[in-house]
């Protein structure tokens, strides 16, 4: 399983989404500090899901954080975030 795979699979689990797209953007760091040559260590991830509502922006992040967090100490180097609830729409 990929890192990507992996990343989808644990969101999906935890915040049962309405949308989710887990982007690698790995290819556009090639070279930096962080990046592997391999790639698979800078994401974009869009969630939407009904577990952020009433959440502020900071308290989103965390949860997401708080599921990846193995991922986040091995394999991810950046991980960019735009995490909305299910009523502010995708």
């Amino acid at each position: 399983m990929t890192v990507a795979e992996r990343v989808e699979q644990k969101l999906k689990d935890a915040f049962s989404p309405a949308t989710l797209d887990v982007i690698d953007e790995s290819h556009l760091h090639a070279g930096h500090a962080g990046a592997r040559p391999q790639g698979e260590s800078h994401f974009r991830v869009h969630i939407v899901a009904d577990a952020f509502e009433g959440k502020s922006r900071v308290e989103r992040q965390r949860m997401i954080y708080q599921v990846l967090d193995a991922e986040m100490k091995t394999d991810i180097h950046a991980l960019a975030l735009v995490v909305k609830a299910t009523s502010e729409g995708v």
